[in-house]
């Protein structure tokens, strides 16, 4: 037989879905309190809610949706994470055109400047960046740039770009000092490129072109064309 429960002082008062739910039989065959008689309550729990002025016919099952809500907020929060390739060191610069190449080139003046050719499929490439990062972080008196292989196919043919992750090095009038390609186990290549590049000096004269490419169009005077006198 059913339990029966009285309520007589309280005008208002909630059930949680373990305690209602547990003064039913676990196998209920008969018409359901609240719902048709031709529906059975599933397996499912919900929240009971009850109201003493309405007596338990009243009482309404409420499904939880916290746990879609939470799946919902967790894919926005991770679309708005930075891409591997967008996290930088306060050094480095990303490249998106011949002209910002040169630009970048001839302001850094004596300083010395690592390229990093790199694609954003690339998988040695992603493996390598959070060392690059943490080297270009140590280093804050060089500088680096960063040149995505395919928003600058022609530039990155003209410097003989043909594997990737690929490497430059540049000083002032000395120009191109080294290049190679190298991966994240080879990393040390990089650390005895720059220890061996990076001493004190004065360049004489102003930065050397780059291969094909010219600093003459970003070093002439704005009201001049470039190469003229």
């Amino acid at each position: 037989m059913a339990d029966v429960i009285r309520v007589s002082s309280f005008q208002s008062l909630r059930f949680s879905s373990s305690l209602v739910l547990g003064s039913f039989p676990s196998t209920f065959s008969g018409p359901q309190l609240g719902l048709p008689s031709n529906q059975i309550l599933d397996k499912r729990i919900y929240p009971l809610a009850y109201s003493s002025s309405a007596g338990l016919s009243r009482l309404s099952f409420t499904p939880r949706k916290h746990s879609v809500s939470l799946k919902v907020h967790a894919a926005v929060a991770e679309t708005d994470q930075p891409k591997w390739w967008e996290k930088n060191a306060p050094n480095m610069i990303d490249i998106h055109s011949t002209q910002e190449f040169l630009g970048a080139l001839s302001e850094a003046g004596d300083r010395l400047v690592i390229v990093e050719f790199y694609g954003t499929w690339c998988a040695s490439c992603r493996a390598l960046f959070p060392k690059f990062c943490k080297t270009a972080e140590e280093h804050p008196e060089i500088v680096f740039l960063k040149v995505n292989f395919d928003e600058n196919k022609p530039m990155c043919k003209s410097l003989n770009v043909k594997v990737l992750p690929y490497f430059h090095f540049y000083r002032g009038a000395h120009g191109q000092l080294e290049s190679f390609s190298c991966s994240l186990a080879k990393f040390q290549k990089i650390k005895d490129a720059i220890e061996l590049h990076n001493t004190a000096r004065c360049s004489i004269g102003p930065p050397k072109g780059v291969g094909d490419l010219s600093l003459e169009i970003v070093s002439a005077p704005a009201d001049k064309p470039a190469g003229s006198s």
